[in-house]
């Protein structure tokens, strides 16, 4: 149990009126316990007060007691939320957004004198905030992501298929500790206009962009970057577009430092791209926050309500995608610090064709 991080969650219940909430994210509880548990669709809860921190847990996920920290075991021919009701204080109950309906619609059945409301955000808040481990684990995950970066794209070679280059990552990310693929983007020419694109059989051809989306847990913690290239040529749009999302990402990474709102950051980087007269072609958000989930809390976009503070990491990803003929995204990972953000991404964001 990591004291530290369960003390902060508890701070910011009081500053939030909620005596006690329920965790089930797998991720938060792992932030909490140190407990990696993928329930599927049997109960796992982390119940939380000031005085008490106990899971909730099917036995089969083989959990074994560890200091501070209470472990009630049911089994598969247990109703799940049982023990969990008699345990609850009557009224306002925080709920973690993630908790299935059905746990909840049990509990609620059994204890009519429940109040649920939205309790995720302690636990999203103090996330936010990475200690020196995470810092350290997100630097070192991002080290990888530059090799990995690095390798595709010396194997972008004529007749590379999406899907080929896409197995490539993966692969070169399981030989570096990945925990577990989650569908990179790979794309080549027209295809590099959708922003999710998932590779398939598209064959690189001269004068395409190519977007390199790769990301993956190193140790639990995510990396995330992208990068644009152009095979053989690239045309006098296609240059003037590249130019325009490289100064877009550098005018927002320049802007961050403590207290700027992070509405404002999405801000500076969309005007660079309006001036260049692509504005309606940026169609997603700055960028999002990025940790033990590749996408959380802080959200980087014109409707944040979020501050930048130390210890934040988000992604910095404009882009402008041109229906039918190509796009151009470039990402980093940066890390607020006291005076400023780190670029967690040492890789060059220079124009780049390959031969």
């Amino acid at each position: 149990m990591n004291e530290q991080r369960l003390s902060r969650v508890r701070r910011l219940m009081e500053e939030q009126g909620l005596e006690q909430i329920i965790v089930s994210a797998t991720a938060s509880v792992y932030y909490l316990t140190g407990l990696w548990v993928s329930p599927m669709e049997r109960m796992l809860a982390l119940y939380i007060t000031q005085k008490d921190c106990v899971l909730y847990a099917n036995e089969l996920f083989g959990l074994e007691p560890q200091p501070g920290l209470e472990l009630i075991l049911h089994s598969d021919g247990d109703e799940p939320t049982a023990q969990l009701s008699r345990r609850l204080l009557p009224g306002k109950l925080g709920v973690d957004k993630f908790w299935p309906s059905k746990f909840l619609i049990a509990l609620l059945e059994a204890r009519g004198d429940l109040v649920p409301v939205q309790g995720s955000a302690p636990v999203d808040q103090a996330r936010m905030y990475k200690d020196a481990q995470e810092i350290e684990a997100m630097r070192r995950a991002s080290q990888v992501n530059d090799m990995v970066m690095e390798q595709v794209i010396l194997a972008l070679k004529e007749g590379a298929k999406e899907r080929e280059i896409a197995a490539l990552a993966e692969e070169l990310y399981r030989q570096n500790g990945g925990d577990r693929g989650e569908g990179l983007i790979v794309s080549f020419g027209a295809n590099c206009a959708d922003p999710h694109h998932g590779p398939g059989d598209a064959v690189m051809a001269p004068g395409d962009s190519v977007v390199l989306d790769l990301f993956m847990p190193i140790g639990r913690y995510w990396c995330d970057m992208t990068r644009t290239v152009f095979f053989r040529q690239a045309d006098e749009e296609q240059r003037r577009v590249y130019q325009a999302v490289l100064e877009a990402n550098l005018a927002a990474e320049a802007l961050l430092r403590p207290g700027v709102p992070l509405r404002q950051v999405d801000r500076a980087a969309r005007q660079v791209i309006e001036e260049a007269g692509y504005g309606s072609y940026f169609t997603h958000r700055l960028g999002h926050g990025c940790g033990l989930e590749c996408h959380e809390p802080p959200d980087n976009s014109a409707a944040s309500q979020a501050v930048a503070q130390p210890g934040m990491v988000f992604s910095v990803e404009p882009g402008i995608y041109l229906p039918g003929r190509f796009g151009v995204r470039i990402e980093d990972l940066v890390l607020l610090t006291e005076d400023g953000c780190e670029v967690l991404n040492k890789l060059p964001k220079t124009l780049q064709i390959i031969e």
